[in-house]
């Protein structure tokens, strides 16, 4: 079955999950949350991301982010993706593939006080 079109509308926040492919560790040390962080911050600020949390897990990563545009979600996940992977994947001579192929996303609505 094919998967569902995401809703990607501008000035909604999504909540983003990156896994490591098998649920592998996709950070080896502290370098790599600083390069994956120095990625993240590149690529939001050029695909009109504002990213208001995260949490870099050893296997994983969540990010809230609401795009300014269409599309700007995926672009900038494209962006920390070929980043970050590269680097990753040179200083530990490797080859294989780093994450999912699938990025999850879902809406995120603020609670209305009334």
């Amino acid at each position: 079955m094919a998967r569902q079109p995401r809703m990607d509308l501008p000035g909604i926040s999504q909540h983003v999950v990156q896994r490591g492919n098998d649920r592998k560790a996709c950070f080896a040390a502290e370098v790599d949350y600083g390069q994956y962080l120095l990625e993240l911050r590149e690529a939001a600020r050029k695909h009109g991301c504002a990213v208001h949390a995260f949490v870099l897990m050893t296997n994983h990563v969540h990010l809230l982010v609401t795009p300014a545009g269409a599309g700007n979600v995926s672009r900038m996940m494209q962006a920390v993706g070929r980043g970050y992977v590269g680097s990753f994947n040179a200083r530990y001579r490797r080859t294989a593939l780093l994450w999912e192929r699938c990025v999850s996303r879902q809406r995120w609505s603020t609670p209305r006080v009334t």
